[in-house]
């Protein structure tokens, strides 16, 4: 055997072992707004890690937290550019697109924890994410439970009249105007990243978010009292962009589905757990946490479910109140 020969066939050994072995390796970049401690940002880093792993090498996912690659609004908008591949993203912002999407973030729809699982593993999810992927050509993985928003303010709220003429802060997204509306609220749409200082300046008055949320940002801080509304139960939509899923093999596609639905169960377990126990944490650092009449928070708001501007039909809204 040559020289040559063997360098040859030793160069062709190495490529052979290598991860990237037939194909080169494909960078992606997954983008969110949240804080690098929560659970959505440390299981989208086991998901890349896990990904890599098990497509050989083949993909490596760079995680972006905290709103380092845009809002909530742009990082979906550069999905469908195809400057970012993947993104979490609250299902109202997707609705946006596909209005039914949307659905279960109309105040008080859903009756609890358990009928917002239900309603993920349910035909009619994928039924409604299919609108939305006809849409767009994305890929709707999963949800991932963000957990039961809550309202904060300096100031205790028992009951919707005492919110009437309050500033709050809602995200961009049209379908939060629904839960202004119903208490007479005035909503003042800010980005997530600027929240914390819009509360401190006195910009608004209050804002919700869920329980993890809250300590996680620290609006705490900020605020005096949290009032446990409960009235929105809200996802999170883990999606991946039509310019990666279409170039996807079946393998990889099996491989990306399972992880990031992994990924989601076990970000949803962690928020869950962190979701019951804060309430106390809060009364510890001296914070009011008042229990409200979510009776009437929910007769104000279920006459506006279908009033049409939600966007979903009476169908798929039926079908979700019928999950059992």
């Amino acid at each position: 055997m040559t020289i040559g020969l063997r360098v040859l066939l030793a160069a062709l050994a190495i490529l052979a072992a290598s991860p990237s072995a037939g194909s080169a390796q494909t960078k992606l970049k997954w983008a969110h707004v949240y804080e690098v401690a929560e659970p959505y940002h440390t299981q989208a880093v086991w998901a890349a890690d896990e990904i890599k792993k098990r497509s050989n090498g083949k993909y490596q996912i760079d995680v972006f937290p905290a709103s380092q690659l845009g809002n909530e609004n742009q990082i979906n908008e550069a999905l469908g550019l195809g400057t970012v591949d993947m993104i979490y993203t609250g299902v109202a912002f997707a609705g946006s697109i596909h209005k039914p999407i949307a659905i279960t973030n109309a105040p008080f729809v859903l009756r609890d924890f358990e009928h917002w699982k239900l309603y993920r593993d349910s035909q009619l999810f994928r039924d409604i994410a299919k609108g939305y992927e006809d849409k767009t050509k994305h890929k709707v993985i999963t949800l991932t439970y963000y957990g039961q928003r809550m309202v904060t303010a300096n100031k205790e709220i028992k009951k919707p009249e005492d919110m009437k003429g309050m500033k709050l802060r809602v995200p961009p997204a049209p379908l939060f105007l629904m839960f202004t509306k119903s208490v007479g609220a005035n909503a003042t749409p800010i980005a997530f990243a600027e929240v914390y200082l819009a509360l401190q300046q006195g910009t608004v008055d209050g804002q919700e978010n869920p329980l993890p949320t809250i300590m996680a940002k620290k609006f705490y801080e900020v605020q005096s009292h949290i009032m446990l509304t409960g009235h929105i139960t809200e996802s999170l939509l883990t999606i991946l962009g039509s310019h990666v899923w279409a170039k996807l093999n079946d393998d990889e596609k099996k491989i990306f589905n399972e992880v990031l639905i992994q990924a989601a169960a076990n970000a949803t377990d962690q928020i869950r757990a962190s979701e019951q126990k804060l309430a106390d944490e809060f009364r510890k650092l001296g914070k009011n946490v008042v229990e409200v009449d979510r009776a009437a928070f929910r007769a104000a708001a279920l006459p506006l479910h279908n009033d049409g501007s939600g966007g979903w039909s009476q169908a798929e809204y039926d079908a979700l109140q019928a999950l059992k």
